[in-house]
């Protein structure tokens, strides 16, 4: 019952990735407006401070936070997962490779056939 409640929560309050953004285009010209003053650090500086801004104001918005409880719910799940033995991958990968060059040839023969069939109905 809460999950609902939660996306519809998150879905409402796009405030931080809004901000965000405007943060990030705010920086983006305070970059070419300090580009114009001839220093050669600063421009850097305000475009990375910019970004670090941008960064803090998505991570601390419920948006974020959602973000982050997902990421770390999606690499619990992954961990989970079991992978193939590697004689396994290698036995499938032939499998797939051996079906393909199969269906190359089959495909290529029917379409053979087809192009005989169009050029005795054409007369080409």
């Amino acid at each position: 019952m809460s999950q609902p409640q939660t996306t519809k929560e998150v879905s409402n309050s796009k405030w931080g990735v809004w901000l965000s953004v405007v943060i990030i285009v705010a920086s983006f010209l305070a970059y070419f407006y300090v580009l114009k003053s001839g220093s050669k650090s600063l421009p850097a500086a305000v475009l990375a401070g910019g970004f670090l801004l941008a960064g803090v104001v998505f991570f601390v918005s419920p948006t974020g936070k959602w973000f982050v409880s997902f990421a770390a719910e999606s690499y619990r799940e992954a961990r989970k997962v079991v992978w193939p033995e590697r004689n396994d991958v290698f036995k499938l990968t032939g499998v797939v490779s051996v079906f393909v060059l199969i269906m190359a040839f089959f495909m290529w023969g029917v379409d053979k056939v087809l192009e005989a069939i169009l050029k005795l109905l054409t007369g080409v």
